[in-house]
Formats: C-alpha cells, sequence, structure tokens
C-alpha cells in the first residue's frame, strides 16, 4: 500500500503529464486518475479490513496528493480531481468486495 501510495506521489511530481491529444487528454488523465485510486482502495480496504477507514484514508491522500500539486510546477491541486480519486476508491472497494463475495462459500 506505502509503495503505491508512492507511485502515486511520484507521478504527482511530474511538471507536465499532458499528452497534446486535446480533450482525450483530459479523459485520459481522468481515467487514470481513477485506476490508480481503484488500486489504492483496494490496497487499503485489504490493509485496514474496514470500508469506511479504508475510503477515509484514501481521500485524505487524494486530498493531500492535490495539495502537493500545488506546489509542483507545471500542475496545480484541484478539488474535482479529489472527486475522481474517491470515485476511483469507491470503484476499487466495491470491485474488490464483489470479487470477495463470489469467493465466499455459500
Amino acid at each position: 500500500m506505502l509503495a503505491w501510495a508512492g507511485v502515486i506521489f511520484a507521478f504527482s511530481s511530474v511538471p507536465s503529464l499532458g499528452t497534446g491529444l486535446g480533450t482525450w487528454d483530459l479523459v485520459l488523465r481522468k481515467l487514470a486518475h481513477i485506476a490508480e485510486y481503484a488500486i489504492l482502495g483496494v490496497l487499503l480496504l485489504r490493509a485496514l479490513e474496514a470500508l469506511v477507514p479504508a475510503l477515509a484514508l484514501g481521500v485524505l491522500y487524494a486530498a493531500a496528493d492535490e495539495v502537493h500539486q500545488a506546489f509542483v510546477a507545471g500542475r496545480h491541486g484541484s478539488p474535482i480531481d479529489v472527486l475522481v480519486d474517491a470515485c476511483g476508491l469507491t470503484v476499487g472497494v466495491v470491485a474488490w468486495q464483489a470479487i470477495a463475495a463470489r469467493r465466499t462459500p455459500a
């Protein structure tokens, strides 16, 4: 979990991740946010074994990450990205719980 948080921090430290693809650039970056935070959500849920603390810690990390980006040249912090990250966290934990429910014998 900590290693993945480090990966997110490293990506947030890159001055510009734009692809020059216009609207597609925006879409791809938001999908990347969802994917990276879905993985973080799964890792947090597995580590903490409790839904609400996993989501809360994930959102707190997302907010801290956006504050961090505000200090990186060429980047800016965005409350919208915290919301997108929270959606990613939710996707991850819901998917993980669905997988776990299928593995549980009836």
